[in-house]
Protein backbone atom coordinates (compact mmCIF):
# COMPACT_ATOMS: atom_id res chain seq x y z
CA UNK A 1 0.00 0.00 0.00
CA UNK A 2 2.77 2.60 0.86
CA UNK A 3 3.99 2.04 -2.76
CA UNK A 4 0.90 2.53 -4.27
CA UNK A 5 0.84 5.62 -1.88
CA UNK A 6 3.92 6.72 -3.73
CA UNK A 7 3.13 6.14 -6.66
CA UNK A 8 -0.32 8.32 -6.93
CA UNK A 9 1.72 10.83 -4.46
CA UNK A 10 4.19 11.40 -7.16
CA UNK A 11 1.87 11.53 -9.83
CA UNK A 12 -0.15 14.29 -8.16
CA UNK A 13 2.97 16.29 -7.75
CA UNK A 14 3.96 15.75 -11.66
CA UNK A 15 0.41 17.01 -12.71
CA UNK A 16 0.37 20.25 -10.10
CA UNK A 17 3.14 21.48 -11.48
CA UNK A 18 1.85 21.49 -14.97
CA UNK A 19 -1.28 23.32 -13.67
CA UNK A 20 0.39 25.37 -11.28
CA UNK A 21 -1.79 24.39 -8.32
CA UNK A 22 -0.46 25.09 -4.62
CA UNK A 23 -1.80 25.21 -1.29
CA UNK A 24 -1.66 27.00 1.99
CA UNK A 25 -0.39 26.64 5.48
CA UNK A 26 -1.48 27.10 8.96
CA UNK A 27 -0.32 25.14 12.14
CA UNK A 28 -2.58 23.55 14.68
CA UNK A 29 -1.68 21.99 17.99
CA UNK A 30 -3.64 19.26 19.87
CA UNK A 31 -2.17 15.82 21.74
CA UNK A 32 -2.47 13.48 18.83
CA UNK A 33 -0.98 15.75 16.17
CA UNK A 34 1.80 16.35 18.80
CA UNK A 35 2.55 13.00 18.87
CA UNK A 36 2.24 12.80 15.23
CA UNK A 37 4.82 15.75 15.07
CA UNK A 38 7.24 13.53 16.89
CA UNK A 39 7.16 10.52 14.87
CA UNK A 40 5.49 9.02 17.26
CA UNK A 41 3.59 5.95 17.07
CA UNK A 42 0.98 6.79 19.99
CA UNK A 43 -0.22 8.94 17.68
CA UNK A 44 -2.04 6.11 15.91
CA UNK A 45 -4.19 5.07 18.98
CA UNK A 46 -4.77 8.37 20.45
CA UNK A 47 -6.57 9.61 17.27
CA UNK A 48 -7.97 5.93 16.57
CA UNK A 49 -9.71 6.91 20.24
CA UNK A 50 -10.41 10.22 19.60
CA UNK A 51 -12.22 9.52 16.52
CA UNK A 52 -14.04 6.95 17.76
CA UNK A 53 -15.56 8.96 20.77
CA UNK A 54 -17.97 11.73 20.68
CA UNK A 55 -14.82 14.40 21.17
CA UNK A 56 -14.25 15.59 17.24
CA UNK A 57 -18.02 16.84 17.06
CA UNK A 58 -21.31 16.41 15.73
CA UNK A 59 -21.46 17.97 12.34
CA UNK A 60 -24.31 16.01 10.43
CA UNK A 61 -27.40 13.72 11.53
CA UNK A 62 -26.07 11.09 9.14
CA UNK A 63 -23.46 9.15 10.71
CA UNK A 64 -21.76 8.42 7.63
CA UNK A 65 -21.36 11.56 6.33
CA UNK A 66 -20.95 12.89 10.18
CA UNK A 67 -17.68 10.36 10.23
CA UNK A 68 -16.51 11.44 6.67
CA UNK A 69 -16.98 15.43 7.82
CA UNK A 70 -14.28 14.40 10.38
CA UNK A 71 -12.21 12.71 8.42
CA UNK A 72 -11.85 15.39 5.98
CA UNK A 73 -11.21 18.03 9.40
CA UNK A 74 -8.66 15.36 10.76
CA UNK A 75 -6.67 15.25 7.55
CA UNK A 76 -6.74 19.25 7.47
CA UNK A 77 -4.98 18.92 10.52
CA UNK A 78 -2.85 16.19 9.97
CA UNK A 79 -1.20 17.64 6.75
CA UNK A 80 -0.74 21.07 8.76
CA UNK A 81 1.06 19.04 11.43
CA UNK A 82 3.09 17.01 9.23
CA UNK A 83 4.32 20.94 7.14
CA UNK A 84 5.21 22.09 10.33
CA UNK A 85 7.68 19.75 11.73
CA UNK A 86 9.49 20.00 7.70
CA UNK A 87 7.48 17.51 5.23
CA UNK A 88 6.86 19.47 2.20
CA UNK A 89 3.69 21.70 2.21
CA UNK A 90 2.65 20.20 -1.26
CA UNK A 91 3.71 16.11 -0.57
CA UNK A 92 1.94 16.56 2.70
CA UNK A 93 -1.70 18.04 1.29
CA UNK A 94 -1.23 15.68 -1.38
CA UNK A 95 -1.54 12.68 0.73
CA UNK A 96 -4.25 14.30 2.48
CA UNK A 97 -6.16 14.37 -0.93
CA UNK A 98 -5.34 10.61 -1.75
CA UNK A 99 -7.16 9.42 1.51
CA UNK A 100 -9.75 11.79 1.14
CA UNK A 101 -10.96 10.67 -2.24
CA UNK A 102 -10.20 7.11 -0.59
CA UNK A 103 -12.49 8.12 1.87
CA UNK A 104 -15.48 8.90 0.14
CA UNK A 105 -16.05 5.61 -1.59
CA UNK A 106 -16.40 4.34 1.59
CA UNK A 107 -19.72 3.05 2.62
CA UNK A 108 -20.05 2.89 6.14
CA UNK A 109 -19.01 4.26 9.64
CA UNK A 110 -16.52 1.24 9.88
CA UNK A 111 -14.57 1.46 7.23
CA UNK A 112 -14.25 5.21 6.93
CA UNK A 113 -12.91 4.75 11.22
CA UNK A 114 -10.28 2.07 9.90
CA UNK A 115 -8.78 4.18 6.86
CA UNK A 116 -8.38 6.76 9.54
CA UNK A 117 -6.48 5.03 11.18
CA UNK A 118 -3.89 4.26 8.76
CA UNK A 119 -3.94 7.76 7.10
CA UNK A 120 -2.87 8.59 11.08
CA UNK A 121 0.16 5.93 10.94
CA UNK A 122 1.24 6.61 7.28
CA UNK A 123 1.68 10.42 7.82
CA UNK A 124 3.67 9.36 11.58
CA UNK A 125 5.29 7.08 9.94
CA UNK A 126 6.49 9.56 7.12
CA UNK A 127 7.07 11.85 9.35
CA UNK A 128 9.50 9.53 11.54
CA UNK A 129 11.30 9.49 8.52
CA UNK A 130 12.00 13.35 8.51
CA UNK A 131 15.53 15.05 9.16
CA UNK A 132 14.05 17.32 11.94
CA UNK A 133 17.28 18.45 13.15
CA UNK A 134 17.80 21.31 10.66
CA UNK A 135 15.28 24.50 11.06
CA UNK A 136 15.52 27.17 8.65
CA UNK A 137 15.04 30.49 9.75
CA UNK A 138 11.96 32.27 7.60
CA UNK A 139 13.35 33.31 4.54
CA UNK A 140 15.03 30.35 3.46
CA UNK A 141 12.15 27.95 4.03
CA UNK A 142 10.13 30.44 1.98
CA UNK A 143 13.06 30.33 -0.59
CA UNK A 144 12.99 26.75 -0.83
CA UNK A 145 8.75 26.60 -0.83
CA UNK A 146 9.17 29.37 -3.81
CA UNK A 147 11.96 27.01 -5.67
CA UNK A 148 9.74 23.98 -5.02
CA UNK A 149 6.78 25.27 -6.79
CA UNK A 150 8.71 26.78 -9.36
CA UNK A 151 10.67 23.60 -10.77
CA UNK A 152 9.01 23.58 -14.01
CA UNK A 153 9.79 27.38 -14.84
CA UNK A 154 13.23 28.44 -15.01
CA UNK A 155 14.04 30.08 -11.46
CA UNK A 156 16.27 33.03 -11.28
CA UNK A 157 18.11 34.12 -7.55
CA UNK A 158 16.50 37.60 -8.34
CA UNK A 159 12.94 36.34 -8.37
CA UNK A 160 13.42 34.63 -5.21
CA UNK A 161 15.29 37.52 -3.28
CA UNK A 162 12.01 39.42 -4.41
CA UNK A 163 9.88 36.84 -3.14
CA UNK A 164 11.29 36.69 0.25
CA UNK A 165 12.16 40.47 -0.07
CA UNK A 166 16.06 40.24 0.48
CA UNK A 167 18.78 41.34 -1.39
CA UNK A 168 20.14 38.56 -3.52
CA UNK A 169 23.46 38.34 -2.37
CA UNK A 170 22.25 38.47 1.19
CA UNK A 171 19.99 35.71 0.22
CA UNK A 172 22.29 33.49 -1.02
CA UNK A 173 24.89 33.71 2.07
CA UNK A 174 21.90 32.85 4.31
CA UNK A 175 20.58 30.18 2.21
CA UNK A 176 24.04 28.49 1.67
CA UNK A 177 24.94 29.25 5.54
CA UNK A 178 22.03 27.38 6.94
CA UNK A 179 21.17 24.61 3.90
CA UNK A 180 24.90 23.84 3.33
CA UNK A 181 24.72 24.26 -0.65
CA UNK A 182 24.40 26.61 -2.87
CA UNK A 183 20.47 28.34 -4.42
CA UNK A 184 22.06 26.59 -7.79
CA UNK A 185 23.10 23.76 -6.37
CA UNK A 186 19.84 22.92 -4.45
CA UNK A 187 17.71 23.75 -7.62
CA UNK A 188 19.38 21.52 -9.52
CA UNK A 189 19.12 18.71 -6.37
CA UNK A 190 15.47 19.32 -6.13
CA UNK A 191 15.00 18.78 -9.99
CA UNK A 192 16.91 15.74 -9.96
CA UNK A 193 15.16 14.08 -6.53
CA UNK A 194 11.77 15.09 -8.75
CA UNK A 195 13.23 13.81 -11.98
CA UNK A 196 14.14 10.35 -10.07
CA UNK A 197 10.64 9.81 -8.50
CA UNK A 198 9.14 10.65 -11.94
CA UNK A 199 11.37 7.92 -13.30
CA UNK A 200 10.26 5.17 -10.82
CA UNK A 201 6.86 6.27 -10.04
CA UNK A 202 5.40 7.19 -13.63
CA UNK A 203 5.62 6.27 -17.00
CA UNK A 204 5.72 9.69 -17.89
CA UNK A 205 8.29 9.92 -21.37
CA UNK A 206 12.16 11.00 -21.08
CA UNK A 207 11.08 14.17 -23.26
CA UNK A 208 8.07 15.37 -21.28
CA UNK A 209 9.83 15.30 -17.69
CA UNK A 210 12.90 16.85 -19.13
CA UNK A 211 10.26 20.33 -20.15
CA UNK A 212 8.51 19.93 -17.19
CA UNK A 213 11.61 20.30 -15.45
CA UNK A 214 12.39 23.16 -17.25
CA UNK A 215 15.34 21.98 -19.18
CA UNK A 216 17.00 23.21 -22.27
CA UNK A 217 16.63 20.07 -24.44
CA UNK A 218 16.00 16.50 -23.51
CA UNK A 219 19.87 15.81 -24.27
CA UNK A 220 20.25 18.20 -21.84
CA UNK A 221 18.55 16.75 -19.16
CA UNK A 222 20.01 13.48 -19.87
CA UNK A 223 23.56 14.70 -19.67
CA UNK A 224 23.07 16.68 -16.20
CA UNK A 225 21.39 13.05 -14.57
CA UNK A 226 23.83 10.77 -15.54
CA UNK A 227 26.41 13.17 -13.78
CA UNK A 228 24.55 14.02 -10.81
CA UNK A 229 23.09 10.33 -10.31
CA UNK A 230 25.56 7.96 -12.05
CA UNK A 231 23.20 6.26 -14.51
CA UNK A 232 20.85 7.90 -17.65
CA UNK A 233 17.19 8.09 -16.85
CA UNK A 234 16.24 5.09 -18.91
CA UNK A 235 19.16 3.11 -16.86
CA UNK A 236 17.02 4.67 -13.70
CA UNK A 237 13.62 3.29 -14.62
CA UNK A 238 14.39 0.08 -15.86
CA UNK A 239 16.68 -0.27 -12.54
CA UNK A 240 13.22 0.55 -10.62
CA UNK A 241 10.85 -1.02 -12.59
CA UNK A 242 12.40 -4.79 -11.77
CA UNK A 243 11.76 -3.89 -8.05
Amino acid sequence: MAHENERKLRYMEYVQREEGIRHHTENEDSYQYELLKAGDMRAVEEAKRIFASDLPGHVSDDPVRNCKYLFVASATLASRAAISVGMDSERAYNISDLYIQRMDLLPDVESVRALHTEMIGYYTSQVALLDQKQVYSRSVARAMDYIYEHLHQPIRLIAIAEYVHLSPSYLSTLFRREAGVSISNYILNKRMEAARNMLRFSDIPYSEISATLAFSSQSHFIQVFRKQVGCTPREFRERYSEE
